[in-house]
């Protein structure tokens, strides 16, 4: 597939990229200033694009198959930067994938979105706007799946993870396993229309995710 990453420069998506390297799927790595290019093309982007997740994206994802948003403004960034990125952001990028025909719509979430009010206070802002943006993709009609990791890590990665659609332990998980994962995800159709989360564990990714 032809894979649009809404927030390649960051940690998740850098690792995504050098992961896609290695696989059959092309990657078109959204960037916000030119310079940031050449070196997202060394990790392994097919090509980069210039764009702004808070304005219309609509040219810089034709031809894509597949959108994956790992984009964010970080959990200790202000509300109203949150609001922009975390919610308005990836409700206008879901809603401009349904209008150009983008069937498949992966997004990196966060263990308890769902319920936010249960998160630490100076967290809830950030878990709110990931829940609003979590059941826009759900509502959609898009081919969803929503990956929901625990607290991230920059160890590098085991390999190995722990998933279910509830994992009770709210534990870590290094970055490179993420961006693993959603490699995995692409690769899977049992993840199809999916919410789970996603910690450190015991299994090798491929066959963690085969088993959701």
């Amino acid at each position: 597939m032809h894979v649009f990453i809404a927030g390649a420069n960051g940690q998740i998506g850098q690792h995504l990229l050098q992961e896609m390297a290695n696989s059959d799927h092309e990657a078109r790595a959204l960037v916000r200033h030119p310079d940031q290019g050449p070196e997202l093309q060394k990790l392994g982007a097919t090509e980069t694009v210039l764009g702004d997740l808070e304005h219309d994206c609509s040219e810089a994802m034709r031809g894509c198959d597949a959108v994956v948003f790992t984009a964010g403004s970080g959990p200790h960034t202000g509300p109203d930067k949150t609001i922009d990125v975390d919610q308005d952001g990836a409700i206008r990028l879901v809603d401009t994938a349904k209008a150009m025909g983008i069937k498949r719509f992966i997004m990196v979430s966060s263990m308890r979105a769902e319920e936010p009010e249960k998160g630490p206070e100076k967290l809830q802002h950030y878990l709110r706007a990931k829940r609003n943006a979590d059941e826009h993709l759900k509502n959609s009609g898009l081919n969803y799946t929503i990956v929901r990791p625990g607290r991230l890590t920059n160890d590098d990665g085991t390999g190995k993870v722990a998933v279910s659609e509830r994992l009770d332990s709210f534990a870590e998980i290094p970055r490179q396993d993420v961006a693993r994962v959603l490699l995995a995800v692409l690769d899977s159709d049992n993840t199809d229309n999916r919410v789970f989360d996603v910690v450190s564990g015991d299994t090798p990714v491929v066959d963690a995710v085969a088993k959701l």
